[in-house]
């Protein structure tokens, strides 16, 4: 598949690993980008033994290594050092996610890179950020949830604090570094040089919780596990239907009316108790069992059919077989697309959710083998002849 994407030019040094690094320059990637993974040689990213594994392949590391070109080498060997340094020469960007200082103790830190290459963009993503009294700490997904408040708000009211069902904190600062990562290209294009951007898991999930966090700080209220409910706005939950539940969501006066319209209950839109937003949020118990004494009568699919209908927005609770297999997210938005690995086969992967009318993004190859393309990048790119590569090999440096 030819590579028309939108960063087709841009040559990316990808140290990361596991997700929240890898999801970062997986979208680069996607967008065309030129990425080079670098892992460690022998051992390479920890997810390529992370379940589920297909014809002895790790899928979790095929998802979101696609479109990558994988080499190997040892940042604790001084050749492999002085290679890289090289590389970065040649690069516009590196991205790593160590613990904070590992990279200086190599002598591989931002300083010491922009020495080489002026231009270089930096970004790092670590747990808790490369400043403040936590920095050293280890952060994972599940930390940054918890530390950012996320998890406390996450669950049913008297239940335990939930993590989210997937790793949203690693995919948030996924996220968060791209779009820096984005900022600090076009700054360099402007100004001429690079920088370093740092990315915290905690932060980036904190940033997420926008409205949770303006409670407390203009009320003075924490805020607890509330289930589906919104706190702005109501109402907007899950509803229980004759054969399982429904989302509604109502989220302004025009839907308000629709919906008490849907419900044949145009009273409600003059009560009191319910005649605008915040009258509806602080009344939103009663306010849900009105409702549900009309969506227990019916069936799942003729609520959302007939709501739809009348303008209310409102859907069904997809089980991930159920979104896989509707033509709309799958086949329309092509978020679910084939790709065939030369060891696992051929196999369905999770699309690119960004869509661009003049360079789309694509799958076009992929995830790398561990060191599948040392010859490739060492010789065509870095233009080092066989015998300096069987020299570098032969020192354990790649």
């Amino acid at each position: 598949m030819t590579n028309n994407g939108a960063l087709s030019g841009l040559v990316v040094l990808d140290l990361t690993r596991v997700l929240a690094g890898p999801y970062c320059t997986m979208l680069f990637a996607d967008m065309g980008a030129n990425i080079i993974k670098i892992e460690e040689p022998e051992k390479g990213d920890d997810t390529r033994q992370y379940a589920p594994i297909y014809n002895g392949e790790s899928v979790y590391f095929i998802n979101i290594n696609r479109n990558k070109r994988g080499i190997t080498l040892n940042l604790k060997n001084d050749k492999a050092k002085a290679l890289f340094l090289d590389m970065v020469k040649k690069a516009d960007i590196v991205v790593e996610n160590y613990r904070p200082g590992t990279m200086e103790k190599l002598g591989l830190g931002y300083e010491q890179l922009k020495e080489v290459n002026p231009g270089i963009i930096y970004a790092s993503i670590s747990g808790f950020g490369h400043t403040g009294r936590y920095k050293d700490r280890p952060g994972y997904d599940i930390i940054a949830q918890a530390m950012s408040g996320l998890m406390s708000t996450t669950g049913w009211p008297g239940g335990e604090p939930t993590r989210t069902g997937t790793a949203l904190s690693d995919v948030l600062g996924g996220l968060s570094a791209a779009i820096g990562i984005l900022s600090a290209v076009y700054h360099r294009r402007e100004n001429g040089v690079g920088q370093k951007i740092d990315v915290a898991l905690v932060d980036a999930t904190v940033s997420a919780l926008e409205i949770i966090n303006m409670i407390y700080l203009v009320e003075g209220r924490i805020p607890r596990r509330i289930g589906n409910r919104y706190e702005a706005n109501y109402p907007y939950d899950t509803f229980h239907a004759m054969d399982g539940v429904v989302v509604i969501g109502a989220a302004n006066e025009k839907l308000w009316k629709l919906l008490c319209e849907a419900m044949e209950r145009s009273d409600l839109s003059e009560d009191p108790r319910f005649d605008n937003v915040r009258n509806r949020v602080a009344h939103h118990e009663i306010l849900k069992e009105i409702v549900e004494e009309w969506t227990k009568t019916k069936k799942v699919e003729w609520l959302v059919e007939t709501l739809l209908a009348k303008g209310v927005p409102a859907a069904p609770i997809y089980d991930i077989a159920q979104v896989v297999n509707d033509p709309h997210i799958s086949k329309d938005r092509e978020m679910f697309v084939e790709l065939e690995h030369p060891v696992a086969g051929q196999l369905r992967v999770t699309g690119n959710h960004i869509k661009f009318s003049g360079t789309p993004t694509s799958v076009r190859t992929p995830s790398p083998l561990l060191g599948q393309h040392n010859e490739e990048v060492f010789s065509q790119w870095m233009g080092l002849s066989k015998a300096r590569i069987e020299e570098l090999r032969a020192s354990g440096a790649i």
